[in-house]
């Protein structure tokens, strides 16, 4: 194996016994991805210099891939957008001084859905992103590149961000573990905002311990976030030393089963995960989330409510594109957002401006908080009877490039994933299996509490051992990336 084939843990371990350096570890990310990326088309920069700079200051620093919404100081923040093409981050966003700190290098951006609005990554307006199991198929999104780089050895983990399933989505076609963490257990400072009452960033990693590592070095309290409080971060890391299923009650929520739309192989390896669980020792438990059904249309009013207001900032006058044809300020402002912005984002810039306007306030966007509050309360019933809910992490594995052209199909991709989001509780997607017909990955989605990271780690690296690690499950279903 290469070093860019291994895990956080596995280089670590690497690096411990003197068999190689953090320099060593950057120049195989490097070498893979000159290789590779013309086939994925996972990246979209990559200052090599820079990272290999970090990896000599620091001979034991593990080399990262970050989402392209992310700001580091001297690189491109173009959020898969026209409109911030030439912009250069001034500054480091807390994730990545908090990564540094911990011993990590922000090494290559990758793609993404145009300001984190997509499930396919194909509403980028830089690149095409290709799942490294089938290049005919999509990674999901919006954290595609992400899960792409990860799931197809191009990195030793990722960043991504997830507002209402960008993380555990793609986790889930390309067979990786990603973490929605808690809303405010990350510092969203320096995260470029879609709808910032939902976005949250967290780890994409190869194996559970990977992610328990990586979250640990980001998560915490910022000053410059008022949405992060002041909570200890606990050791996620050596929590999972002898994690077990035994006594732990396992809910199924009874809506997500009648839910349309889930493939049939889907169900069939949701099933076996469940009786795996309950092998493992796990008490299953029947609860309900009643106010589910609701779930994607307040997501579809709050999150395009937020966006509306939060990308009123890109209008060509600090940076970014700027139109030549404006003549005076109004076109300046018109044309720039016509010309920068790609048809989902103004979809959903519509569609928010229109919910928070005089006379539909009240009708929609207020409306729709209230229901949000119900739906929280729903989750907050469920943990009363159990300690964590596995659902279905998608409703179909990877769908084919092109295949999905109607939005509203596209939004159901977040069926399983947008409930919890509104709820503010953390959320995994942990590989599973593969898919009988297509041969490709199913992930499975594990759900706890606000702040029960540890608590959903340990689950989640339970049931991994009781199912095999992303790399077991691909050799057992004699599948690897097929770009290798």
């Amino acid at each position: 194996m290469e070093l860019c084939d291994l895990g956080i843990k596995e280089l670590k371990d690497v690096f411990a016994k003197g068999e190689a350096s953090a320099e060593d570890a950057v120049k195989s990310v490097i070498a893979r991805v000159r290789a590779k990326n013309g086939s994925i088309g996972a990246y979209v920069s990559f200052d090599e210099e820079a990272a290999l700079a970090l990896a000599r200051e620091n001979p034991k620093s593990v080399p990262v891939a970050v989402k392209d919404l992310i700001n580091v100081k001297g690189q491109p923040c173009t959020c898969g957008s026209k409109i911030l093409e030439g912009y250069t981050s001034p500054y480091d966003a807390t994730v990545i001084a908090n990564m540094k700190k911990a011993g990590f290098i922000p090494a290559g951006r990758v793609n993404m859905d145009e300001f984190a609005m997509g499930s396919s990554t194909e509403n980028s307006a830089l690149a095409v992103t290709r799942n490294p199991y089938d290049v005919s198929r999509v990674p999901g999104g919006s954290s595609g590149g992400s899960a792409a780089a990860v799931g197809g050895d191009m990195c030793i983990a990722a960043l991504g961000t997830d507002t209402g399933g960008s993380i555990r989505q793609p986790a889930s076609f390309c067979n990786i573990v990603g973490v929605k963490p808690s809303y405010g257990r990350v510092s969203r400072y320096g995260v470029t905002a879609f709808a910032s009452s939902l976005d949250q960033v967290g780890p994409m990693a190869k194996c559970v311990d990977d992610a328990a590592v990586l979250l640990g070095a980001i998560a915490g309290r910022d000053p410059r976030d008022g949405t992060t409080p002041s909570l200890p971060v606990p050791d996620y890391a050596a929590a999972l030393e002898g994690a077990s299923l035994k006594g732990v009650k396992i809910g199924l929520p009874k809506e997500y089963s009648r839910m349309d739309g889930m493939d049939g192989e889907v169900k069939r390896i949701t099933d076996e995960a469940v009786e795996r669980c309950a092998g493992a020792g796990a008490e299953i438990v029947e609860v309900s989330l009643p106010h589910s059904e609701y779930a994607m249309a307040v997501y579809y009013i709050i999150a395009p409510a937020e966006a509306s207001a939060n990308l009123a900032r890109f209008d060509g006058v600090r940076y970014g594109h700027r139109s030549k044809d404006a003549s005076d300020v109004y076109s300046l402002y018109v044309k720039s957002r016509a010309e920068g912005f790609g048809a989902e984002v103004k979809r959903r810039i519509i569609m928010g401006t229109y919910v928070l306007s005089s006379g539909y306030y009240d009708a929609y966007y207020l409306r729709a908080q209230k229901v949000r509050t119900l739906i929280r309360r729903d989750f907050d019933e469920a943990f009363a009877k159990c300690d964590a809910l596995l659902t279905p992490c998608a409703p179909t594995p990877a769908f084919k490039l092109g295949e999905v052209q109607d939005p509203l199909t596209m939004y159901l991709n977040d069926l399983f994933t947008i409930p919890s989001s509104l709820a503010g509780v953390c959320a995994a997607a942990v590989p599973a299996g593969f898919a009988a017909d297509t041969r490709l990955p199913v992930g499975v989605q594990f759900i706890c509490g606000a702040f029960e990271e540890e608590k959903l780690l340990k689950v989640s690296k339970a049931f991994e051992n009781a199912t095999g690690t992303a790399r077991d499950l691909a050799a057992a279903a004699g599948k690897i990336p097929s770009v290798f």
